[in-house]
């Protein structure tokens, strides 16, 4: 792995001289430079260069995403890294980062997922040499042993035209973008820029953002070791549950967790279901009010992918709580889920707290708008959805230390 190291040297210090803002950016750039991501976007990009004196263009799209971790909105952001080159180096104009943007075209955008594959190779193993293992998801206080996906769509409102920004479902206008999460780390593994109008459970953008995801998670992670595809409603497709499914037919051990609507047929179900259970809270503790109970064999699983079962939950609904008719009536709040977990695999107590965890997308699509895909600013789809897998991958805590690291002093 070649480091790339053309950034100035820092030194903390008390003294209060040469103080500088924004110095905790720099530590995204840092990472970027040791994990080999500006090397590997180098090469990728390498056939952009103008110039052999130019701006490298790995260094170009770097110090993008570092000014969007950094709360940037627009290109012309870059010159809060332009104007400290004590800490950042020379940083290119706003002129040389719009000629690399608006020529990422398809092809270029595969090449550099493939070096964010490479270069998170890389970190993973620091991180696992660093802490002993890889990090794990939690629910109900208990580990996951697999690594978690976690896919959801989220709506970016635009306030001008744009290509291809349209009406929304909920009756805004602007895009559609459906993103895929690591809840083991927080990371946004990958992305896909949709229409406004694009339809919340659209298969075949399903199936292409969890290939993208899939093919960030290095070898060692993907083959050796159970992973769970979870998501709402939306991803409930029959389409989209095959597809996980013929993934194991690749060598990966893939299960699916995904929200069920409540049809007429689930409805009956629940009237006659019995042997419900306390369900759990997120520490591990029986909820009050709320139970949980096996669908399976009530529910006809036409077309689901063999071994399917169906679990739901009821509760006493909180103050505000969104009801459907059916809830209004029987006086509780009800939710159910499809998993293709074997009998074995947990309680269901635990595999219904497994799948709840879900909602931590919305903290991840939270901390993502505000580091990077909040706003897309140009006219142009393409500029947009390059600035969409540009947007840094790192934990949302992380990001926020680093963005708002306090001042230090540089060296004179």
């Amino acid at each position: 792995m070649k480091v790339t190291r053309t950034r100035p040297r820092i030194k903390v210090s008390a003294d209060g001289r040469g103080a500088a803002g924004h110095v905790g950016s720099r530590l995204l750039a840092d990472v970027a430079d040791v994990t080999g991501l500006t090397h590997q976007f180098g090469d990728a990009l390498a056939g952009l260069r103008q110039r052999e004196r130019g701006h490298d263009r790995g260094r170009v799209v770097v110090d993008l995403a570092v000014m969007l971790a950094d709360g940037g909105e627009a290109i012309a952001d870059l010159a809060v890294l332009r104007d400290q080159t004590d800490l950042f180096g020379p940083v290119a104009s706003d002129a040389t980062a719009w000629r690399v943007l608006s020529s990422l075209d398809s092809q270029i955008l595969a090449r550099l997922r493939t070096a964010r594959a490479v270069a998170r190779q890389a970190a993973w193993a620091q991180l696992s040499e660093t802490r002993g293992q890889f990090p794990t998801a939690v629910a109900a206080g208990k580990r996951i042993d697999a690594l978690v996906l976690d896919l959801d769509a989220t709506i970016v409102v635009c306030h001008s035209e744009k290509e291809s920004a349209t009406p929304t479902w909920k009756k805004t206008f602007g895009y559609h973008p459906l993103l895929c999460f690591l809840d083991n780390t927080g990371e946004a593994l990958a992305g896909l820029l949709r229409e406004g109008r694009a339809g919340s459970n659209t298969t075949a953008d399903h199936i292409t953002v969890l290939d993208q995801a899939i093919e960030q998670i290095p070898d060692p992670y993907r083959l050796g070791r159970d992973i769970l595809v979870r998501t709402d409603s939306a991803g409930s497709s029959l389409g989209f549950l095959a597809h996980i499914r013929s993934l194991r037919e690749h060598g990966m051990r893939t299960f699916f967790f995904v929200g069920v609507p409540i049809t007429e047929p689930i409805r009956e179900a629940i009237r006659t279901a019995h042997g419900w259970v306390p369900a759990l809270d997120p520490d591990g503790e029986f909820r009050e009010g709320a139970e949980v109970c096996e669908l399976t064999g009530l529910v006809a699983d036409d077309g689901y992918p063999p071994g399917t079962r169906f679990i739901v939950r009821r509760e006493r609904p909180h103050p505000g709580a969104q009801l459907s008719i059916f809830d209004t009536v029987e006086g509780m709040r009800h939710q159910v889920f499809a998993t293709d977990t074997p009998a074995g695999g947990g309680s269901i107590q635990f595999l219904e707290a497994r799948h709840r965890a879900h909602a931590r997308v919305e903290d991840r699509i939270r901390c993502g708008k505000d580091t990077g895909f909040g706003r897309f600013p140009s006219r142009h789809f393409a500029i947009n959805q390059a600035r969409l897998l540009n947007r840094p991958g790192f934990r949302g805590d992380l990001i926020e230390r680093m963005s708002h690291a306090r001042e230090v002093s540089l060296p004179a």
